[in-house]
């Protein structure tokens, strides 16, 4: 894990929430969504076929346990995944509570309207409740 950095751009997008097993969980800071993000502490990964078997299988059940967390933290229809790094190279895997109706519904959040910050107080309680989650 020495060799673990973060991409700039996923630094600035989003905010630390906490260290699992093998990612780090972050929450994107648009209040539109509950959209989290998982990135493996692994130095130097592009694809899911650079992790490990092993490691795969934990990005996995961690997406799984990230999608329940969201679910018990708010109000969604439907929980969707994804890896592209079409932008961001770095592997990391999107995890985002969508709600019927939503800013960007029934069509992918990427790229969708202006980003809507977190206001201070509702990122601090939102990061908590992640925590507690996921936990």
């Amino acid at each position: 894990m020495s060799g673990f950095a973060l991409d700039p751009r996923l630094e600035a997008d989003s905010v630390f929430v906490a260290d699992l097993g093998l990612s780090q969980l972050r929450l994107q800071n648009d209040a539109r969504y509950v959209w989290c993000v998982l990135v493996p502490r692994r130095e130097k990964l592009m694809e899911l076929d650079d992790l490990s078997a092993e490691d795969r299988a934990a990005l996995i059940e961690e997406a799984v346990a990230v999608g329940a967390a969201i679910r018990a933290i708010a109000p969604v229809d439907k929980i969707n995944t994804g890896a592209l790094g079409n932008i961001v190279r770095q592997l990391h895997v999107h995890v985002i509570g969508r709600r019927e109706g939503d800013a960007a519904w029934p069509g992918p959040v990427w790229g969708h309207g202006a980003v809507e910050p977190y206001e201070a107080a509702v990122l601090e309680a939102r990061i908590t409740a992640l925590r507690k989650a996921a936990a």
